[in-house]
């Protein structure tokens, strides 16, 4: 350890120095120099020999040395040659930062005398460094009801270089809704900000993706890239809306409980809370008696309790499908209850008569209605009795049938063989007509009835049992015939009649036909003038023209004329009688004579 006492002398001698070199440098005023950072080791700087009026060999006699503020060995004198020279490479973002201009002070330090020469080095920025922006993505979140024009800040690019070499200008890719706009801050630096241009839909896009470029002005610039998600916020725009308007369900009335009746479903397009639907139901109907639950959530509508077509065939529920913002859609359901045939036709007596004599035919004996509370095919009812007995039914109005006794009713109190039964027809006004059959006791027609036949008939049927001595007993029938109310015409005769009047037609027809002709034939001759068609055996082209006047004989002509024709010519044949002719010559050859 030193003493103290010889370290404060050191101490005076440095702070003499320091005294002595800010006497000196108090009257120079600092030479600049400058220089472009990166520039390689080794470069000229500048001739510090001439600029100080020096020589060369001076500065090695004077110990000239350059000493810089910061103790950095960035710059070398050549004492050889008197030159300053770069040491090393200079980054100027690493000497100076963001400071701007970028000076290295340096001092020239000459002995014998003592001299010190202040300089400046200018470090001048190149553009070495491309925009950088702190994130590869930068997230925004906008909501959807957000205003044209709206402006959303944005992070902005640090570029280490300077001046034009920085952050120049901002570009965002093509897209319908944003542009970006580049502001400046008060010291000078560059930031962007994204303004929106047409509305946002969370429902048409939940998202963008966009790039964000920031361009320094370096020559050629450079740029630096980030990429930008934009997370539409989704607003409560959007109502519930139900697939279906109306859901017709058609559920059979045997469906056991706990049956899966419907399943509505509704769609918001919203999202989260806002998207949240929940149903709820009412009825139309005014039944009290409600068969089925609707879950809140999933929307299905099960039954809870039996259904009977009889009491109720159809429902009419009202569903609603409600949001987490308040709005709601609405849709209808009908449930149409299918009948299944589970009631029994049911018989209700409305009259009954008892006893009845036995030789009343036609009597009613009951009245009585049946229902089925079953619909459709499961409805429809067919009223019978049994065969053999002496009753038959008779339908009323709607549904309601009478019980009537059907023929001559007889009864025996016997049993056994002594109650069996037989009848036959005992007198009759017309025999023939009329018959009884031996076990039922029916009386029916034994051939059809005409009109010869009489009006009334009266008739006596016998019953008589199979006992020993056997018993019997006459009941008295009136049997009134009566025309129908409109005869039904017999076919055979009508085929006669239209047989009939067909011949009838055609001989009609063929007379007209033939007096036609020969009336044509007449007026044909009459219009040639005595020309007659010969009556012998002559070719058909020949007519026979008779004479008159000194012509006493026939001759034969062809005509050669035809329909329409105007000429009057005609062809003479030679007589058919040559013999005649020659007489008739002779003749007149002896009276010239």
């Amino acid at each position: 350890m030193e003493p103290r006492g010889e370290r404060f002398p050191e101490q005076r001698q440095v702070l003499i120095l320091l005294l002595l070199l800010e006497v000196a440098l108090a009257g120079w005023e600092p030479r600049r120099y400058s220089v472009m950072e990166e520039t390689e080791r080794g470069s000229f700087v500048a001739n510090l020999a001439n600029d100080l009026g020096l020589g060369v060999g001076e500065l090695a006699e004077r110990g000239a040395r350059v000493v810089s503020e910061d103790n950095e060995q960035g710059l070398q004198l050549d004492l050889q040659t008197g030159q300053l020279i770069l040491n090393e490479k200079l980054d100027r973002e690493k000497l100076c930062g963001p400071t701007e201009p970028c000076i290295m002070h340096f001092q020239v330090l000459l002995k014998k005398p003592l001299e010190v020469f202040r300089a400046e080095l200018l470090v001048r920025d190149i553009n070495d460094h491309s925009p950088e922006f702190p994130e590869r993505e930068m997230t925004l979140k906008i909501p959807e009801t957000s205003s044209l024009g709206t402006v959303f800040p944005l992070k902005k690019a640090r570029d280490l270089d300077v001046g034009s070499n920085n952050v120049q200008n901002y570009n965002i890719s093509p897209n319908s809704h944003f542009h970006v706009s580049t502001r400046t801050q008060g010291d000078g630096r560059k930031y962007p900000e994204l303004v929106l241009d047409t509305e946002l839909d969370r429902e048409e896009q939940a998202e963008l993706r966009l790039t964000l470029t920031a361009v320094d002005g370096g020559s050629p610039p450079r740029s630096g890239t980030v990429q930008i998600l934009i997370l539409v916020l989704d607003a409560n725009d959007n109502a519930p809306e139900f697939a279906q308007a109306l859901y017709e369900v058609q559920v059979p009335e045997n469906s056991p409980i706990g049956s899966l009746v419907v399943k509505v479903s509704a769609r918001d397009l919203d999202t989260g809370t806002n998207g949240e639907i929940s149903y709820s139901v009412s009825y139309s109907s005014q039944e009290i008696n409600k068969p089925f639950e609707l879950s809140s959530l999933s929307g299905e509508i099960r039954l809870i309790k039996k259904l009977d077509f009889e009491t109720m065939s159809s429902y009419d529920l009202d569903i609603e499908a409600s949001d987490g913002g308040g709005l709601s859609g609405k849709c209808s359901v009908s449930v149409k209850v299918l009948d299944v045939n589970d009631n029994l036709p049911e018989l209700s007596i409305s009259s009954l008569t008892s006893p009845i004599p036995e030789n009343s035919p036609e009597t009613e004996v009951a009245l009585f209605r049946i229902r089925d509370r079953d619909s459709g095919e499961n409805g429809k009812m067919i009223c019978s009795i049994q065969d053999g007995v002496p009753f038959k039914l008779k339908p009323s109005v709607e549904n309601f049938y009478r019980l009537v006794t059907e023929g001559v009713v007889a009864v025996d109190g016997d049993s056994g063989q002594n109650a069996w039964l037989s009848y036959q027809l005992l007198k009759a006004t017309e025999p023939g007509l009329f018959r009884v059959w031996a076990h039922n006791g029916e009386v029916r027609t034994a051939r059809l009835l005409s009109e010869r036949d009489a009006a009334k008939h009266r008739l006596v049927v016998l019953v008589k049992d199979n006992g020993e001595p056997p018993r019997s007993a006459t009941a008295t029938l009136h049997v009134l015939l009566a025309a129908p109310a409109q005869a039904q015409a017999d076919s055979l005769t009508v085929y006669l009649v239209v047989a009939l009047a067909s011949v009838s037609s055609l001989f009609l027809l063929s007379v007209l036909l033939f007096v036609a002709v020969r009336l044509c034939r007449r007026s044909r001759a009459a219009s040639v003038g005595r020309c007659s068609v010969p009556e012998g055996h002559f070719p058909g082209h020949l007519v026979d023209v008779s004479g008159t006047g000194t012509l006493s004989q026939s001759y034969q002509y062809e005509v050669c004329l035809t329909g329409g024709s105007e000429s009057n010519d005609f062809k003479f044949l030679k007589p058919i009688l040559p013999n005649i002719l020659s007489q008739d010559s002779r003749r007149k050859s002896e009276y010239l004579e």
